[in-house]
């Protein structure tokens, strides 16, 4: 394997390996993660991630000279790009860099996170693909340079392309999983090779570290206590933040509106208790700050797709 456990640092152990795969998991006071990696071609490892945790400490350092692609399939990550600067890679979003930054705490604004990777050691990676295809001739050191120059990252938003290249690689037959990889390593590349580089470098726009914090300490406030509400003129005058730049800040961090986001905390903070709880549906109504019952429950229908009585229902 291109990887051992000691390698992605103090946190992460392996669970099980055989010839082509091997699973490492990745536990830290955020959450836990599985890590499965499969070597394509010498040099070439693909790698599934699906955790479920808030953060993580990646400590990850290269050995050798780095290109890697991440696909962001569900959920989103937080990166830091600069001291105080940093971008959010959402669903259908994919990411290049060269893992030089890469040893850092990454955190999960959604608490959840699943995509791939796909990695590859330049020089020796380089090597094993001149032989692969009689007339390949894509150079992953210029990749490198085209995407990553003086080793920045490069983030290509969602789009139908992007959702061509990965989306099959995560519905594959055990019994044609590792000639597909082979297959679609070399499709990216080519894709790669072809893409325009934007010249703002792709990037979606950064926030600063103090109004990320402030996002933070929003959410915090609004989730504390969901019988209290907040108009957004209100929040803003709390925390001091324009109410726009709030706006934009709130939806770069957590992908959604305010609105939109409790809505769904409420729901299924109210789903609970409906599992959990014999209480009465107006008063979970109003635990989740509904004093009106027909309201919450077209809420809930909206977010769950099913009415709070046929949840409660089908939760036994």
């Amino acid at each position: 394997m291109i990887f051992d456990a000691k390698d992605m640092g103090d946190n992460v152990c392996k669970v099980c390996e055989n010839d082509d795969c091997a699973v490492f998991r990745l536990r830290d006071e955020g959450g836990e993660g599985i890590m499965t990696v499969y070597d394509v071609f010498p040099g070439v490892y693909l790698l599934y991630n699906d955790f479920h945790m808030e953060h993580c400490f990646s400590g990850f350092r290269p050995k050798t000279e780095m290109f890697c692609i991440d696909h962001c399939r569900e959920g989103r990550i937080e990166w830091k790009v600069e001291q105080n600067k940093y971008v959010y890679i959402e669903a259908g979003d994919v990411q290049i860099n060269s893992r030089t930054y890469h040893c850092q705490d990454f955190r999960f604004p959604l608490k959840h996170y699943h995509g791939l990777t796909i990695g590859f050691c330049i020089d020796e990676a380089g090597e094993s693909l001149r032989y692969v295809m009689d007339g390949f001739s894509v150079d992953i050191r210029k990749l490198k340079e085209k995407f990553c120059p003086e080793n920045k990252a490069f983030i290509m938003r969602a789009g139908k392309q992007i959702e061509h290249v990965f989306s099959e690689l995560y519905h594959l037959a055990d019994h044609v999983r590792m000639q597909y990889f082979r297959i679609k390593v070399l499709e990216l590349l080519l894709f790669l090779d072809a893409a325009e580089v934007a010249e703002e470098g792709g990037e979606r726009p950064y926030f600063y570290r103090s109004q990320v914090e402030k996002v933070k300490d929003i959410v915090s406030l609004l989730t504390d206590d969901l019988e209290q509400r907040y108009t957004l003129d209100d929040l803003s005058e709390r925390f001091n933040f324009p109410l726009t730049s709030m706006k934009l800040c709130f939806k770069g961090v957590y992908g959604t509106s305010i609105y939109a986001y409790m809505k769904s905390y409420r729901m299924n903070a109210a789903a609970l208790m409906l599992k959990n709880t014999e209480d009465s549906v107006v008063m979970i109504a109003g635990r989740v700050g509904y004093e009106n019952a027909s309201k919450f429950a077209s809420a809930f229908q909206s977010v769950i797709g099913m009415s709070p009585s046929e949840y409660r229902k089908s939760a036994v």
